[in-house]
């Protein structure tokens, strides 16, 4: 079991840099017990799509991705039983050619199964829950390098599926599976404020995932991504315009300027959900490359609220935003989800790669954002007190309860989830 240096550890975008005393990376689950086992303290490194100090440690850092990752397709009971490291991109796959579906994946194929339902992370569409609530089971190495597995329908369940790395490392999840489906997804161009505030509710229902791109500014103005299941012809696509908007003339990325080859095929091209769902080709370098992001979670009925308000802040936001992409998702019952209790709407934030820039305008954002009680994501950059998002959850007390007795000691904790847990700042 290798170590390595800790300056060699950084995140997806480069920008988080970690120290741990020492980074295992094991080639079997025994291995791995045994690491998480001798540990006096641990985190685990996922596909490293972070943009705060969520997975970092100064302790042990494991890696699993030296182990073979394995994804177990159950025909009969319509799951598949997936290695955690997998990125969706090659779980996508695998499913795919077993003839089955997700029912969703977010912006980018290159992030880890495990990573991404750990911190609530999601696709988008109205009646789409986020990544996590397709988990039926997870399973865990504990604390003292035994194996644990919650189910759907235990009472530990909903507080153990989004859990910021606090209960153990996940070896292992079983998702929910839907019959394999085909897309097209059409991009529009120029489509107005007035329009997106108006016909919202409209705008995100028109097919079976949405996406509104914009670089804010003085006068933004919305590319609308569609992405729509072959089967359902609710909204017949193409139209030549949509609210105002033509439909492009050629394909998009959603950042100015950038080449839409690494973008998934669009103007009407049919093809297999994983070579839709996503923006970005597994193969290529998705979003910008070279960013830090921000997003926050909002109740979808204040969307047309917050977007107003957004935008009397647009020529600030717009000198330091590449892009920015507002998505939907349904609601769900997982306790630290941020779609816990509500239709939620999210407004992500690439931005330009300059912390001390982007900080003042952040600070700005949120607090344009806080008559709409916002919870940002817990994978991504935030200044909002701890207290405020901690009170966002109103199962936050719950989760710190089965924290404790699943982890005592306090081995899967760093200083991301101590401030979390404990109020200390970050």
């Amino acid at each position: 079991m290798p170590d390595r240096a800790p300056t060699d550890l950084h995140n997806w975008a480069g920008n988080i840099r970690f120290s741990p005393s020492r980074f295992e990376q094991p080639a079997t689950l025994d291995e791995a017990r045994a690491v998480v086992a001798a540990a006096p303290s641990l985190r685990v490194l996922g596909s490293g799509h972070s943009f705060n100090t969520i997975a970092a440690t100064d302790a042990v850092m494991l890696s699993l991705t030296g182990i073979q990752p394995e994804a177990q397709i159950d025909a009969l009971n319509g799951t598949v039983r997936a290695s955690g490291w997998l990125t969706y991109a090659a779980l996508g796959a695998a499913v795919h050619r077993a003839g089955f579906g997700l029912h969703n994946m977010a912006s980018l194929p290159h992030i880890s199964v495990a990573g991404s339902i750990a911190t609530g992370t999601h696709g988008s569409g109205n009646a789409n829950g986020n990544l996590a609530t397709a988990v039926a089971a997870i399973e865990f190495i504990g604390p003292d390098g035994e194996l644990r597995t919650v189910a759907r329908g235990d009472e530990d369940f909903p507080g153990s599926v989004v859990h910021l790395g606090s209960l153990g490392v996940v070896h292992a999840v079983t998702l929910d599976l839907v019959a394999g489906f085909e897309m097209r997804q059409y991009v529009y161009d120029g489509l107005g404020l007035e329009a997106v505030t108006a016909h919202f509710d409209e705008l995100t229902s028109a097919a079976y995932s949405t996406s509104l791109f914009t670089p804010w500014g003085a006068d933004p103005a919305f590319q609308f991504w569609v992405k729509q299941r072959t089967a359902d012809q609710t909204h017949p696509f193409p139209q030549a315009n949509w609210y105002g908007a033509p439909l492009a003339d050629g394909p998009r990325h959603p950042v100015p300027g950038m080449d839409p080859a690494a973008c998934t095929v669009q103007q009407g091209q049919t093809g297999p959900w994983n070579e839709r769902l996503a923006h970005f080709k597994a193969e290529f370098t998705p979003s910008a490359g070279d960013e830090l992001q921000s997003e926050y979670l909002i109740d979808r009925a204040d969307a047309p609220a917050a977007i107003a308000a957004l935008a009397s802040i647009g020529e600030r936001l717009g000198p330091v935003t590449q892009i920015s992409e507002i998505r939907t998702m349904a609601a769900d019952e997982l306790w630290l989800s941020p779609s816990y209790g509500r239709d939620t709407v999210g407004l992500h934030f690439t931005w330009v790669s300059d912390f001390a820039a982007v900080r003042p305008v952040m600070l700005a954002l949120e607090e344009t954002l806080a008559p709409f009680d916002a919870r940002p994501h817990w994978g991504k950059l935030f200044s909002m007190p701890i207290g405020e998002v901690r009170s966002r959850y109103p199962r936050m007390g719950d989760f710190e309860k089965l924290r404790e007795r699943v982890d005592p000691e306090g081995k899967f904790a760093n200083r991301f989830s101590s401030a979390v847990f404990g109020g200390a700042a970050l």
